[in-house]
This record gives C-alpha cells, sequence and structure tokens, in this order.
C-alpha cells in the first residue's frame, strides 16, 4: 500500500502538563539522535496541537523546553469539576457519538466560562508563530452545535491560533471557539490523540500524555493498531506520571512534567528509536 507521508508524529491532549511532558520527551530523544520533529505530517490534538505547531516554528526545542522549566505562572487556571466529568461519562455511554457530542457541545456553550477573547489571548501567547507550517499539520477540533468531527490544515482558511485555540477548548472549563460562524470544542473529546488521521503515513510515533478516551476502540492503541503500520504509543509511565501530578491544567506542575518528560525519554529512546530510525 502506497502512503502519502514517510513519518508522521502524532502529539494528544493532556492539558497543561501534557504540553510540558510532550515538550520534555521530544527534547530528550533529540538528546539522542531521534529527531520526531523531522516527521513529514503531524497531528495535534488539544494540549498536542500546542507542541505541534510551537516544533514547527523556528524555535528550538531547546528553548521551547527551558520555557517550560523556567516558566513564571500566568495562565488563568482551570479545572475540571466532577460535574464536568459527568458530562464526558454521559457522552461515552451515548451510542451515537456524535450526537452525544453535540449535547455535550450544548452545555458548552451555555457553561459559565472567561470571554472568548481572554482565552485567545492565551493561546496567541502560546505559540511562537501565528502562521501554518510548510509542515503537514492537522489540528483536530468538534462542532459544538453539530458534533462533527472537525480537521483544521492550511487548507482549511482557518488562523492557527483559532484552531489552535478550538482544539484546547476543554468543554466546560474553557468557551468553545468561534470559527466562520461556528463554535468549537476540544477534538480530545473524540479520540485523546486521533491516531486514525495518520493512515497515510509509513511509520507513526504516538505521544500520549493521556490514554483513555471515551470509547475504548477510539483509544491510542487501538487506532494505531488499526493502521497496520510501523508504530508505537509512549505515554508518561508510573515515575513521569507520579512527577507530574493528578490534575492536567495545573500551571505549577509545568516544570516537573517537562523534566519528567526529558528523563522518560532515556527509558523509551531504543523502543522509539527501532520504529524511528
Amino acid at each position: 500500500m502506497s502512503r502519502e507521508f514517510a513519518s508522521a508524529l502524532v502529539l494528544g491532549g493532556g492539558g497543561l502538563t501534557g504540553i510540558s511532558w510532550e515538550t520534555g520527551i521530544l527534547f530528550g530523544l533529540e538528546h539522542r539522535g531521534i529527531h520526531l520533529r523531522s516527521a513529514e505530517m503531524l497531528v495535534g490534538t488539544s494540549a498536542g496541537s500546542v507542541v505541534a505547531a510551537q516544533i514547527t516554528s523556528t524555535i528550538s526545542l531547546g528553548e521551547l523546553y527551558q520555557r517550560q522549566v523556567d516558566a513564571v505562572v500566568t495562565e488563568i487556571p482551570g479545572k475540571i469539576g466532577p460535574l464536568a466529568l459527568l458530562r464526558y461519562a454521559a457522552t461515552m455511554a451515548g451510542r451515537d457519538q456524535k450526537r452525544a457530542l453535540a449535547k455535550l457541545g450544548s452545555r458548552a456553550l451555555k457553561a459559565d466560562t472567561v470571554e472568548e477573547s481572554v482565552r485567545r489571548a492565551v493561546i496567541e501567547n502560546r505559540l511562537p508563530s501565528h502562521e501554518w507550517p510548510a509542515t503537514a499539520l492537522r489540528i483536530t477540533a468538534i462542532n459544538a452545535e453539530t458534533g462533527e468531527f472537525t480537521v483544521f490544515d492550511e487548507k482549511s482558511g482557518v488562523g492557527l491560533v483559532d484552531a489552535v485555540g478550538a482544539s484546547c477548548a476543554v468543554p466546560l472549563v474553557w468557551p468553545c471557539v468561534t470559527i466562520g460562524g461556528q463554535r468549537y470544542f476540544d477534538g480530545g473529546l473524540r479520540s485523546s490523540a486521533n491516531v486514525d488521521l495518520a493512515q497515510s503515513a509509513e511509520k507513526v510515533v504516538v505521544l500520549a500524555p493521556q490514554t483513555k478516551s471515551l470509547r475504548k476502540a477510539m483509544s491510542p492503541t487501538h487506532q494505531l493498531a488499526a493502521l497496520r503500520t510501523p508504530g508505537i504509543v509512549v505515554s508518561p509511565d508510573r515515575e513521569a506520571a507520579s512527577l507530574m501530578g493528578s490534575d492536567p491544567l495545573d500551571p505549577t506542575a509545568r516544570a516537573a512534567s517537562a523534566r519528567a518528560g526529558f528523563d522518560q525519554a532515556e527509558r523509551v529512546a531504543d523502543a522509539v528509536g527501532a520504529v524511528w530510525n
């Protein structure tokens, strides 16, 4: 079977600690001669959309890593409360995923959050460049009104900041993002990494801060297996997870999460290198 891309890097969701962990592990692997940044195609979901946009800019991984380690906590704190978790569970229980996501979207549109412009400024500050990169980049989101899974790229006519903002719009926590008169929220509610979008690649590496998806068949490991292509899913091991903490939206855990990713790179380098190199 002929595939369009020689390699794909899939970056999954996982909040602020997920951004830090992914940045750390990418930098750690680069130290060991494994340059995942060279992927011909990237798929970014939620936190992964931020990292994908960052590593396709001209900023070095070393600087991106240092920004996480040295970060002054200025971001708006977020919290996924018990009610949000119940709503997510209800989405999992629905047989019709699109309909269930639309129902969640309806609730998200009514949620009491910060203003959309305030949240957009946060996303703008995260991205070194606000232009789509030359590298093929796919960013995932969900239409809050219809529940339809949406993939943004450089041909979609949507700005990079808006695409990343939509992918990071955790429902019931952050405001849905307005694009072309439609409202969108976090693509991670369909799948934590949306690995199936890498089906046109010859080899795939998945960095997944969170491996659980609302439906088992949509988990990173299940989706990668369905691709029937050489690949690996890397998620925080026990040591890294303990350092990252239990709250993925805690901005004070960014430095520890970045270091956890950097250290874990040594433990997974052989396995990742066997796929990538």
